[in-house]
């Protein structure tokens, strides 16, 4: 399946879309020599080794540790565990090579494979529905797009879709009233939990995101030297920032602007006399237009729990990033799964982070 599952899944679909994930990662990495997969091409990202183990290593954890109490190989805790070591130092750990992590995926695999014949879907809360094969199918497909933005900073050309938008569309109308936020699907993270109903005053949003050509008016008309499109701390961020290599990249005139900083969404949203959407603005807007995912967008929500959050599975997936530090990006990019890709999926990065597939839609009150 392509999208997100609304019932149950059968233990089939369950196999299909870990074959469906393991194929589109191997498929990635395939073209690319050793010497690139090893390489520490960013300090914001990991070597593409070490995603590729790590993917084995978080499927271990989840469907042959928990759920079948074995080990495939011993000691990988501290090499793997993506809080014990920032990116930056992944590369001097003695990680597994190319051959050694594919080998290693593929042990972990046969034996979640031979383990999900057995395993009963039952009240058990990270049985129910499948949800603990979500997590782990889900997390691969996530680092298929963590590791396509590693090959973007490496310079190696990679296939993108050439996505060109139609004239500019204008805005759309959403009335004021309440609708449902979040999703109570089987798979859906705990920070999409739980749906709840939330009261909207009406607002006017753009049918597309911010386009190249549009981009390119913003720096013409003074976007990067006038003080007044810049909040206090964006403009502090601009003054400081030094690595222009990922600044929003340039393309066809037509296509979405991407790699832009929520600094920069904010700036573009004051030159324009408007402003970015809220995370629940732009769920309700896409819920009733419908959305695609062509590029992140940036919202001016923090990224914070629902009321009635509980962290599930583990804290570290969501909770730990709570707070003012991250702001909240929906809709999914080009390099993004559908499954994972779907109206309520809650996407966060730092204000300042570039290397993601981000872009801006632009709102204003009605």
């Amino acid at each position: 399946m392509t999208i997100a599952f609304r019932e149950a899944p059968a233990k089939r679909e369950v196999a299909a879309e870990l074959e469906r994930a393991r194929e589109a990662t191997l498929r990635l990495l395939e073209p690319l020599d050793d010497d690139l997969l090893v390489a520490q091409v960013s300090p914001l990202m990991s070597p593409l080794v070490w995603d590729l183990a790590h993917i084995g290593w978080f499927e271990e954890l989840w469907l042959v540790r928990r759920l079948g109490g074995k080990t495939v190989l011993e000691g990988f805790d501290e090499l793997y565990d993506a809080f014990r070591h920032d990116r930056a130092e992944r590369s001097s750990l003695p990680i597994l090579s190319p051959a050694e992590a594919r080998a290693y995926v593929g042990r972990v695999r046969a034996e979640s494979l031979r383990l999900l014949e057995d395993v009963a879907f039952d009240d058990d809360p990270l049985l129910r529905d499948a949800y603990v094969y979500g997590l782990v199918v889900q997390h691969e497909l996530q680092h298929q797009e963590t590791m396509l933005q590693t090959i973007r900073l490496s310079g190696v050309e990679y296939p993108a879709p050439r996505v060109e938008l139609p004239a500019p569309a204008g805005d759309v109308l959403v009335p004021a009233g309440p609708f449902t936020l979040g999703s109570d699907e089987p798979w859906a993270y705990d920070n999409e939990r739980p749906a709840h109903v939330v009261e909207l005053p009406a607002f006017r949003i753009e049918r597309d995101p911010v386009t190249n050509e549009r981009f390119s008016r913003f720096v013409e008309e003074g976007g990067y030297r006038k003080r007044a499109f810049w909040s206090e701390d964006g403009w502090r961020w601009l003054q400081s920032e030094q690595d222009w290599q990922h600044r929003p990249s340039a393309g066809p005139s037509s296509a979405p602007v991407q790699h832009v900083s929520f600094y920069e969404a904010e700036a573009v949203a004051a030159w324009a006399g408007k402003r970015l959407p809220t995370e629940a603005e732009w769920e309700k807007a896409a819920r009733e237009h419908g959305h695609a995912p062509l590029v992140w967008e940036w919202t001016s929500s923090a990224f914070t729990g629902y009321p009635g959050f509980e962290a599930f599975p583990y804290r570290e997936y969501s909770e730990v990033f709570f707070g003012n530090d991250y702001r909240v990006l929906r809709g999914g990019s080009w390099a993004t799964d559908p499954l994972v890709a779907r109206v309520t999926f809650r996407n966060w990065d730092l204000p300042q982070r570039r290397q993601i597939f981000s872009g801006v839609r632009l709102a204003v009150d009605a």
